[in-house]
This record gives structure tokens, C-alpha cells and sequence, in this order.
């Protein structure tokens, strides 16, 4: 029997019927993420902030009149449950399904929205192919690409910090932090910058030793002034910790996939670390975002743990404005505005699509810096240029 999970929010999610029951009165969203299994981690508090637009959005009076309702199935992790999930809730009479953070884990749900002719949405995916690509033209991602992150490191540390001479350190785990580094290295040279030296390893290992003897090397005979670390936790924090306890103390840039202060103790004496967000979970420049993040704690008990819980949101409310704008929530037609929509103001900064393009290329984004257990913003950064398709694709040189 399938098995759908809905008591994750506070608000009653209508169980699924056998067959299409969709009333003319209100609106359907379809939720086909990981509620159950490793993902869950990276998909939970996107969903709940889904949850919470929606339940703003119904206080306003919906979308052109109509309430919306929230319909769930849960991945469990598992790219053949999703294929699943992803057709439970089209066949459910969703209008619009949500997917996993992931492109991987969420692309089984979104192609069958694409075969239903209905909007899909990766609430976190930072891969291009998240969208028309690799699903079809009726998929976005709410996030940004992951060569955005790298490029802003690049742009800023060159032009805030005097940051000349660069070394990557890759962890080739995930095709997330090769895309950031894909990013940075396309940049740095454009500011002419140098990139001295690179060396990759795999989260699963012990240590890095030979990789950061390789750094200390090239920084006493080749003069590198700063490391770009392309990882997530809890490789990250490892491989952090492990520069710092050598005595590297040049600046560490790094990924969005490091926000947060959860992982913090683990490197003892933080200090000169930065990576870029689209928002902070506390004391961000916007009163607004600010205001979303206590309007999260009151519902769920606590706010956001990173960044990631945002970006739906926006997202949300570019699709509802275009719905409204338009008069109809019909896939297609919303999909031909949004394509031709140019930085639309949402609460976390402007968002734009085109018919190629259904993730952010050049979004603002805030630098944070770190010192001990504090997660500071020390500035927004637009990127001059944008990202071409060899780079956002990593194409092969």
C-alpha cells in the first residue's frame, strides 16, 4: 500500500484519493520529497518553509481566489520511490509538485510532472540540469547554480581581499562541490588571478595529510595567498580542521554547502573562512528575511539551522505573482511568464528565468565570514560577468 506522510506539518494534509479529485475551488500543491532517509536532512526545512508560504499565502486569500492544499509523499531517499512519490501525487490532480534538493534524488518525481504536463520545482538542486536540461521545460530549481558560489569567492576575495593566488582543494564525492570549483576557476583568471595549484580527495577518507603537506609545499614556494574548498559536512569540517592544525593560516574560501554554525567546534580558533549564502539565519541585512525567519521559529520551534530553507520561498512567490499577473495557474502559460521575467523582487533578492535557464546564474549573494562560533555578513557580491555554458555545464575543455 502506498504510504504517504503528512503529520511532519502542523496543518492537516488531505490523504491521497485512488482517483483525481480536484475541486474547482482551490489549488493543489504535490510535496514528492525525502521525508524519511539521509535526505531528509537537506529537504526538511525547504518543505516546511513551503509549508509556511502556503499557509501565508491562504491568509491573503490564495492564488486568483482559490486556497491552496498540500499533498505529500515521501522519496525515502530512494530515486525509484520517487519515481513513485512523483506520480501518486500527479495522479492525485497536483498543479504544481515540489521535489527533492537534489537533482539526482529529485528528477524521478519531476519527470513524471514533466510527462503530466505540470510545473515541477527542486527546492535546493545547484545543478543546471535541475530544470529544462535534464528534466524538461516545465522544471526549475528554486537555488542557485553551485558555479555561482565559486565565482563570487573568486570575484570578492580578488577585489575585497587582495587575494591573488589561489589552491584548490576538491572533493570529488560530489558533483556539487566540482561545479563550485568549476566556478571559481573560471573566474579567478578573468580578475587575474592565478590559479598555483590543485588537489582533489573523497569525504570517506581518514585524512588528507599528503594534500595539505602538497598546500604547505606550494605555499612557501609558490606564494598561494588563499585555498578554495570545495566540500560539504562532514568532510568539510574535517579537511578545515586538518589545514588549520598544519598551521595553514591563509584565508579559506568555500561553498554554500558549508553554512551554519553547527559544525563549528570541530575547528577550534575559526577564523578567516568565507563562503557566500542567499540568506542568513540570523541578522540578515533584510528586515524581511529576518521577519520570515522568526515567522519559521514561531511555527516549527526553532528557526532554520542554514540558508537552504529559502530559497523555495522566493520562488513560491514569483509563481504566485505570475499565476496572478496572467489570471491562470495552467503550467504552460506560467511557464512562458516566468521565462520572460527579469529580476523580480522576492525576499531574498531578485530572480530571473528564460527558456534556457531555470536556475539563478547571477543572483546577489552575501559573503560570510566566520571567526569562532559567529557567522557574519560582511557584504553582498554580484558577479560581473555571466556564467557561459561550458562552465555551467562543465563541458569538456
Amino acid at each position: 500500500m502506498r504510504k504517504l506522510l503528512y503529520a511532519l506539518f502542523g496543518s492537516v494534509v488531505t490523504l491521497l484519493p485512488l482517483q483525481p479529485a480536484r475541486a474547482a475551488d482551490e489549488i493543489t500543491l504535490g510535496m514528492a520529497v525525502a521525508f524519511s532517509g539521509w535526505m531528509e536532512a537537506y529537504d526538511g526545512e525547504a518543505s516546511k518553509m513551503a509549508q509556511l508560504w502556503v499557509e501565508e499565502q491562504n491568509a491573503k486569500g490564495g492564488v486568483l481566489g482559490k486556497k491552496i492544499k498540500v499533498i505529500t509523499a515521501d522519496t525515502k531517499t530512494d530515486r525509484v520511490e520517487g519515481a513513485k512519490a512523483g506520480k501518486q501525487l500527479v495522479d492525485a490532480g497536483a498543479d504544481m509538485l515540489l521535489v527533492s534538493a537534489d537533482y539526482d534524488y529529485g528528477a524521478p518525481a519531476a519527470l513524471q510532472a514533466q510527462k503530466a504536463g505540470i510545473i515541477s520545482v527542486f527546492i535546493g538542486a545547484s545543478d543546471p540540469k535541475a530544470g529544462v536540461l535534464g528534466v524538461g521545460p516545465l522544471s526549475f530549481t528554486a537555488n542557485n547554480a553551485a558555479q555561482l558560489e565559486g565565482a563570487v569567492m573568486a570575484e570578492w576575495g580578488y577585489e575585497k581581499k587582495g587575494l591573488r593566488k589561489g589552491y584548490m582543494l576538491v572533493d570529488e564525492t560530489l558533483e556539487y562541490n566540482k561545479s563550485a570549483c568549476a566556478g571559481y576557476e573560471w573566474m579567478l583568471p578573468l580578475k587575474k588571478g592565478e590559479l598555483v595549484g590543485q588537489d582533489s580527495f573523497k569525504s570517506q577518507d581518514a585524512t588528507i595529510s599528503s594534500q595539505v603537506t602538497r598546500l604547505s609545499e606550494a605555499i612557501r614556494t609558490k606564494g598561494v595567498d588563499h585555498v578554495m574548498l570545495c566540500s560539504a559536512n562532514p568532510a568539510a569540517a574535517s579537511a578545515l580542521r586538518q589545514l588549520r592544525a598544519a598551521g595553514i593560516a591563509i584565508p579559506v574560501l568555500s561553498a554554500t554547502a558549508m553554512d551554519g554554525t553547527y559544525w563549528v567546534n570541530s575547528v577550534p580558533g575559526l577564523k578567516d573562512f568565507f563562503l557566500p549564502v542567499q540568506a542568513l539565519v540570523k541578522d540578515d541585512p533584510r528586515p524581511d528575511v529576518n521577519a520570515l525567519t522568526v515567522a519559521f521559529e514561531k511555527k516549527y520551534g526553532k528557526p532554520p539551522t542554514t540558508q537552504y530553507a529559502y530559497p523555495i520561498y522566493a520562488f513560491l512567490q514569483m509563481w504566485a505573482a505570475t499565476a496572478a499577473k496572467i489570471g491562470t495557474i495552467d503550467s504552460k502559460s506560467v511557464v512562458a511568464a516566468l521565462n520572460e521575467t527579469s529580476d523580480f523582487p522576492t525576499v531574498i533578492g531578485p530572480r530571473s528565468f528564460s527558456p534556457k535557464l531555470h536556475i539563478q546564474t547571477r543572483n546577489p549573494m552575501f559573503v560570510v565570514s566566520y571567526e569562532g562560533d559567529k557567522e557574519t555578513s560582511v557584504g553582498e557580491w554580484t558577479i560581473s560577468q555571466a556564467i557561459p555554458d561550458p562552465v555551467l555545464y562543465r563541458l569538456k575543455k
